[in-house]
């Protein structure tokens, strides 16, 4: 399968980083094609709402009629135009994302909310997430959203792991990294 993990932390060596590469090793030692991408290093801006997208180049919003009906482009040429071609041609998307204050960081949400214009990826059948916080029972609100995007974009929900700061890089949360590549 061809597998893209979106891994948001902008600590290199930090543990959401440390677990996405955990997913990655497992996954390659599976036999996957797997990209990786530190979305915290891409400058992504967030979603203009000027609807360019949806109406084949034009920005009034307000002459919109019947919903999505542009060229599905945006208008913003930022480090997203790398991640779309990345985002359409994979089978399965890995969330990776600290917690920093009760839901997903804001490095994985620009290229999340950045999907409006083409509305979903076109491949992905199946998701996953990775968050680490410092804290316990702060993964609520991260794990609502991660199902609601799952949801709305048809993909099947292959497991969550989340690592409070005395699960991160333990044996443990490597172990429940390499279960979510067995359940592809």
């Amino acid at each position: 399968m061809n597998i893209l993990i979106l891994q948001a932390s902008p600590r290199a060596n930090g543990n959401t980083a440390w677990m996405a590469e955990e997913y990655k090793n497992a996954a390659e030692a599976a036999g996957h094609q797997v990209t990786l991408v530190n979305v915290s290093r891409k400058k992504i801006a967030g979603c203009l709402a000027c609807e360019y997208c949806h109406k084949g180049g034009t920005h009034d919003a307000d002459n919109i009629e019947g919903g999505h009906q542009g060229n599905g482009a945006c208008i913003q040429k930022d480090d997203m135009q790398e991640l779309y071609p990345l985002m359409a041609q994979a089978e399965v998307l890995v969330l990776a994302a600290p917690i920093y204050y009760f839901t997903l960081c804001a490095q994985i949400q620009a290229p999340i909310q950045r999907m409006y214009c083409v509305n979903a990826p076109a491949k992905v059948k199946k998701m996953a997430l990775l968050v680490s916080s410092y804290s316990p029972g702060v993964y609520t609100g991260a794990t609502a959203e991660y199902h609601d995007i799952c949801n709305y974009w048809h993909a099947e929900d292959s497991g969550i792991v989340t690592a409070k700061v005395d699960e991160q890089k333990t044996d443990e949360t490597k172990a429940k990294i390499e279960a979510l590549v067995k359940n592809l």
